[in-house]
């Protein structure tokens, strides 16, 4: 009666056979190096991407809402937002909303900004004194557009930092004069970095008071009179957000004397959120999936080359049996060599993302990063590949006839 192998001296006899065929051992867990690697870069990207939104979603200000004109149909259908938000509405906002904090409305338009020989296209903005609390926004050097600026419709513009190094490479900023749709306007402030939000480097903007953007660049619509591109909202606390969304809601609808679809909207921090985060965990998983069609191709390839093994070993597989090992012993040693191929592989394939991870976030405004979690998942995953992909050949080597095997010795 045939002994049982220890399964010790059954791991040794795998790692010699795989010592003996170093470069087929390294091609073969090559596949899942590739795999590894691919899913941990896809994942940690992906993460980056969400963590990015996020990052920029915070720039926006806490407790914010913004109140924008035309709702979700006109911009399915591509039609022109209205011009129906108009100062009044902040006010009534600030005065008769009890919920809400501050108000900053806000007029932007895309102007040339001069200075000497430099220049540069950038979002110019009428804002009011409030617009720095309500936006989280910091001044750098110099001051804001004051109470005073707002009600004599000064001059004045604060830039900010990447606008500043652009039309003063070589000098001071402040108290220089500045040109804006052939106005002069001198420069009393600099922004602090913000970053981009959605696309836009809100570190490129200038900021004007409001009285003077509406005086100066935009002009007063003789029918809406001081119309808005948006208003941007702060409510007390975190609380009382989704009521004072109610509120404005409300309070804008009896304004517009709306009675089926409103003709502006309002939106938190939260909605936005909440887009953002389907969207790239949508595009994490996708990239994930994507990885792991690597790592199923990886594994595909341990089988290729485990079974062309088990053809070249005919005679090994049949001399063992015939010497008393066991069909088991021997389906054993075989799962042992794709288990390690897979899993070396995979510990390979996570330092190599890891690293790539790690250099996306180095190299690129990407916040790449990777969890614990997912690499132990990653891991796993490699290791129960090898042992998945790696049954068909153990099987096939575990079932050979001895006879039939030292027939070719």
């Amino acid at each position: 009666m045939s002994k049982r192998i220890p399964t010790l001296e059954i791991v040794g006899m795998a790692i010699t056979t795989l010592r003996c065929n170093r470069l087929r051992s390294l091609l073969t867990m090559l596949g899942i190096v590739i795999g590894n690697a691919s899913v941990i870069t896809l994942v940690g990207v992906g993460k980056g991407a969400q963590n990015l939104a996020k990052n920029q979603l915070s720039n926006l200000g806490a407790n914010v809402l913004f109140v924008v004109p035309g709702n979700n149909d006109t911009r399915r259908r591509g039609v022109a937002f209205p011009r129906n938000l108009v100062l009044e509405d902040a006010e009534a906002i600030a005065e008769q909303v009890p919920t809400v904090k501050r108000v900053a409305p806000q007029i932007t338009s895309s102007e040339v900004v001069q200075f000497g020989a430099e220049s540069t296209t950038s979002s110019v903005s009428g804002v009011t004194p409030n617009f720095l609390p309500v936006r989280s926004f910091e001044i750098a050097r110099g001051r804001f557009i004051s109470p005073q600026d707002l009600k004599s419709a000064s001059n004045v513009v604060v830039i900010g930092p990447d606008l500043s190094k652009k039309l003063f490479p070589r000098s001071a900023e402040l108290g220089k004069t500045v040109r804006i749709k052939n106005q002069s306007f001198q420069v009393i402030g600099v922004m602090s970095p913000k970053g981009a939000v959605f696309g836009n480097n809100q570190d490129e903007n200038a900021y004007i008071p409001l009285s003077t953007m509406v005086s100066r660049i935009t002009g007063r619509d003789k029918t809406y009179g001081t119309s808005l591109s948006f208003i941007s909202v702060e409510a007390i606390n975190d609380r009382s957000t989704s009521a004072a969304k109610f509120q404005v809601t409300n309070l804008l609808r009896q304004r517009h004397k709306i009675l089926r679809d409103d003709d502006f909207a309002v939106r938190s921090q939260k909605d936005a959120l909440k887009i953002v985060s389907t969207i790239t965990g949508g595009l994490t998983l996708m990239l994930a999936a994507i990885g792991g069609i690597s790592l199923m191709v990886g594994g595909i390839g341990i089988m290729n080359i485990m079974l062309v093994s088990v053809s070249e070993r005919t005679e090994e597989i049949g001399l063992r049996k015939a010497l008393g090992a066991r069909s088991s012993d021997v389906l054993t040693q075989f799962l042992v060599e794709s288990l390690i191929l897979a899993s070396f592989g995979g510990l390979i394939g996570t330092c190599v993302g890891i690293g790539a991870v790690s250099a996306v976030a180095l190299l690129t405004p990407l916040p790449a990063s990777i969890g614990i979690p997912t690499i132990i998942t990653t891991v796993s995953l490699s290791g129960t590949i090898g042992l998945f992909f790696g049954v068909v050949p153990a099987r096939r080597a575990a079932t050979l006839d001895p006879i039939v095997a030292l027939r070719s010795l």
